[in-house]
């Protein structure tokens, strides 16, 4: 998605405009989408939310599966035009982006030059003719801030449910037009252990608010059968 990345610079961005988004073709392509816990329970009635496993870094993410084959979003049409009712807030967020600045646990505003919303003549200014930041560049700061403070708390919930053992391989298997596909490296909260957890555990759960994500994780296993049929469909509306 991201394809030039700079920091937002007064100087370089002086006559830089964003347009609306009117067309979501830039996440065609993705076929998984970053979500964070305060998310589940929108995405739940759209999207199966999985777990994946980072490698590098030790820990879980979850993200919501927007297709069965890596490089296809089912949610996006030819048009470009988002097929469903919620849009995950990592693509809401293009062409903008937070970046580490430093170790000092500081982030910078950075923007992808290279996006077809970034324009010197179409959409709103993120400055004004003095120099000085428009109300774009505030609303972006705050949207970006709530989200990184949103993502330190899903690293958080994840945190604890790899320290108590909660996660378990999905290995899923699904129609594919008439081939039986199988999905596999996603991770999902064991329903059998959390149902069998001590009553001041699961007590914690309940007291971090974490419960509404976890349920929220389980019923939106059922939302495969949408990316099924939506996979089913799509030789149709291509033709």
């Amino acid at each position: 998605m991201f394809q030039k990345v700079a920091p937002v610079n007064k100087d370089v961005h002086a006559r830089t405009r964003i347009k609306e988004i009117t067309s979501f073709e830039f996440a065609s392509k993705f076929h998984v989408a970053y979500l964070t816990m305060h998310e589940f329970t929108r995405a739940a009635a759209i999207f199966p939310i999985v777990f994946l496993e980072d490698k590098d870094k030790d820990e879980f993410r979850p993200v919501a599966l927007l297709g069965l084959n890596a490089g296809q979003n089912l949610f996006v049409d030819a048009a470009g035009k988002w097929q469903a009712s919620y849009v995950p807030a990592i693509i809401r967020r293009y062409p903008f982006a937070l970046t580490p600045r430093g170790t000092d646990g500081q982030y910078i505003v950075c923007i992808d030059e290279a996006s077809s919303l970034v324009s010197e003549t179409e959409g709103a200014a993120l400055f004004d003719e003095n120099g000085e930041p428009t109300q774009v560049i505030e609303n972006v700061k705050r949207y970006l801030s709530e989200l990184q403070q949103m993502d330190a708390q899903t690293h958080t919930f994840c945190k604890f449910l790899t320290e108590h053992n909660m996660f378990t391989p999905l290995n899923l298997q699904v129609r594919d037009n008439d081939k039986v596909k199988t999905i596999s490296g996603c991770y999902v909260v064991n329903e059998e252990r959390l149902n069998n957890l001590s009553d001041e555990l699961f007590l914690d759960i309940k007291n971090k608010r974490f419960l509404p994500a976890v349920y929220a994780h389980l019923i939106s296993l059922a939302q495969t059968e949408r990316l099924v049929k939506l996979q089913e469909e799509l030789p149709a509306a291509l033709a």
